[in-house]
């Protein structure tokens, strides 16, 4: 059986992320309100919950909103086989069907995310690795290092990263083939 926990977090307790580069997102689209919000996890969380008991999967869903998102995240137990779904490509896969459920309901965008087991922290960690060794290169002389393409949610993780690091990114190219450039301040 799957538990469902919502948890909203308001705007003072967290900056607004700034998307500029997301390709994803219809350009009139205006800022979803809390209760859009509510009801994007909600429905969310009601197809998630449906795939892993369809699944005869484990699973622990909380919800979430922040920085003008739903989140959505699945944690189980040590020993489940909640792990099968934390591929990167199974949990973008989803987080895209799940995407679909939701604006079949509302009619609108959604730009909820999805993650399973900790993969969204374990990508985070290795998008940071991945900048860190780009910006080694530039160290070494390098004018520029480019990342290989990724979704606009991991480019603004990038662009975050490399900023902290003192460092300047922008994005380039078109649709799948967009991605991060570093360069130095």
């Amino acid at each position: 059986m799957t538990d469902v926990q919502t948890e909203t977090t308001s705007p003072a307790d967290e900056a607004p992320a700034v998307d500029t580069e997301a390709v994803d997102a219809p350009a009139t689209a205006a800022e979803p309100t809390a209760g859009e919000l509510d009801r994007e996890g909600d429905i969310a969380a009601d197809y998630i919950e449906e795939l892993l008991d369809i699944a005869d999967i484990d699973g622990d869903i909380d919800i979430d909103a922040r920085n003008g998102r739903a989140y959505i995240s699945v944690n189980a137990e040590d020993g489940t086989n909640l792990q099968l779904l934390a591929k990167p490509d199974t949990v973008a896969a989803l987080q895209e069907l799940t995407r679909l459920a939701v604006q079949n309901q509302t009619g609108g965008f959604s730009r909820l995310i999805l993650d399973i087991a900790g993969s969204r922290d374990a990508r985070q960690a290795e998008l940071g690795q991945l900048v860190a060794r780009a910006i080694a290169r530039i160290e070494e002389g390098a004018a520029e290092a480019a990342l290989p393409p990724m979704s606009s949610y991991e480019r603004k993780l990038v662009h975050d990263i490399v900023s902290e690091r003192g460092f300047v990114s922008n994005s380039r190219g078109e649709g799948r083939d967009r991605h991060t450039v570093i360069t130095a301040a």
